[in-house]
């Protein structure tokens, strides 16, 4: 097998775990509050991460890192996993699985905005339609098709995931231009993540034990979400002769997600929000987020 089909063989293994994150959240949720599905998922992030630097030999990178990289992750850790994470999980608590996992689609296009605020970069006529285009795709998913009465179905899931988007794309800005391993630095985001998730269960919440249904979810999620599916990941991108070959199929991803919260879930998929999710995608692709996507992991 030659380099460049491998490079599919693993694209594709990520985009279908991928697309399946969605249903494990929201059936995770019936069983488990938001909160304590971040505190054990993370755990299990924690755990597959370090197994990888161990199995990669690169955990000694760690004994080079300056004071400001560990206070860049310390800060990165409470934008991802802890609230990044609790947001979005409860975005999934009041919302439909479908209409969560479109609206916080909408990353690369907040991604754009945050640029403009926080980089001072300058947007293009061309960019500017195709945020539009995606921000009519959110209000079609956010009103369920009925956009004239402009009556959000329920707005504080949709702000909640919005808001989660807007979490990932300053998360994504503040990694630019980083020259640490990108497998330690995510290892060691979770690591504060995971202190701060704690902390915060400790002080104003509570500690339980999760049910079996609970527990095998937040396994799920720690190995799929953000574990073996990220190393997956980077192989198809390291395999691949050029990135923009696979990384266009991660827009098959919220698509099939459908299709297993459907099947799963149960969740009956509501015409809006294939419209909705087609026009998010479409302004996304539009102005060239390929970009974006293909490198948010790192």
């Amino acid at each position: 097998m030659d380099k460049q089909t491998l490079a599919y063989v693993y694209a594709v293994a990520a985009v279908l775990l991928w697309s399946t994150v969605a249903s494990a959240f929201k059936l995770t949720l019936q069983v488990m509050r938001p909160i304590e599905m971040v505190l054990y998922a993370s755990f299990v992030s924690v755990a597959v991460l370090f197994a990888m630097l161990v199995g990669q030999k690169r955990l000694s990178q760690l004994r080079g890192w300056s004071s400001s990289d560990v206070l860049r992750s310390a800060l990165f850790g409470f934008l991802n996993p802890f609230l990044y994470y609790f947001i979005l999980f409860k975005a999934y608590a009041l919302l439909p699985a479908q209409e969560a996992q479109a609206l916080n689609f909408i990353w690369p296009i907040v991604l754009v905005l945050c640029s403009m605020v926080f980089l001072k970069q300058q947007i293009a006529l061309k960019c500017v339609m195709a945020m539009m285009i995606s921000f009519i795709g959110v209000l079609v998913i956010a009103t369920r098709g009925n956009m004239l009465a402009l009556e959000f179905t329920h707005t504080t899931g949709v702000l909640l995931a919005l808001g989660s988007a807007l979490i990932w794309a300053v998360y994504w800005i503040g990694n630019l231009n980083d020259s640490c391993d990108p497998v330690a630095r995510l290892f060691m985001n979770f690591v504060f993540g995971c202190v701060f998730v704690t902390g915060y269960v400790v002080l104003f919440d509570r500690i339980q034990m999760p049910s079996p249904q609970g527990l095998l979810g937040c396994l799920y999620v720690g190995l799929f979400e953000m574990g073996v599916t990220f190393l997956l990941w980077l192989k198809a991108l390291q395999l691949s002769q050029t990135t923009d070959t696979v990384s266009g199929l991660i827009y098959i991803s919220p698509f099939l997600s459908l299709v297993f919260i459907h099947f799963t879930v149960g969740e009956s998929i509501f015409p809006s929000t294939v419209v909705g999710l087609a026009l998010i995608v479409a302004g996304i692709m539009a102005q060239h987020g390929q970009r974006f996507t293909r490198s948010s992991l790192s």
